[in-house]
């Protein structure tokens, strides 16, 4: 079952700080919620964080990006998206991703973008079965 759900952006210290439980999940390297916060606003105003809540409890999150590039156009980037572990598979990572695309198309955008990990299979099946196809292989070199 979906949960009635609600979404705003975390546009204050307060409410970013809010969220370092759930992205914490996602990220376990982040481990100072100072650390966080400060690595937020650093990156504000390009990333937003979109934040599901039920009631007055943050159930997932949606970190993202408007960018512009000569391989896509304007698109939406997905840095981060993650859901309460209780609440997989109810619903809310796809009300994410659908507020996401509206947000999106509002923008202007004709794409929706992200990575996952080759060895996340169950991220990859959701992703599937939200519509999304992998369409490029990404490479990276630690240069530290």
């Amino acid at each position: 079952m979906t949960p009635s759900l609600s979404f705003g952006h975390a546009e204050t210290p307060d409410a970013i700080l809010a969220s370092f439980s759930l992205m914490q999940l996602l990220r376990p390297h982040l481990t100072d919620p100072a650390a966080y916060l400060a690595r937020v606003e650093r990156q504000q105003p390009a990333y937003r964080l979109l934040l599901a809540r039920e009631d007055d409890r943050i159930v997932g999150l949606a970190g993202y990006r408007l960018q512009e590039n000569l391989v896509y156009g304007a698109f939406l980037y997905i840095d981060d998206l993650v859901t309460l572990p209780g609440l997989r598979g109810s619903g809310v990572g796809s009300r994410l991703i659908a507020e996401c695309q509206h947000l999106a198309r509002a923008a202007g955008c004709q794409k929706l973008v992200l990575d996952t990990r080759r060895d996340n299979v169950l991220a990859q099946r959701f992703y599937f079965r939200n519509g999304m196809l992998p369409h490029v292989m990404r490479f990276s070199l630690d240069i530290a």
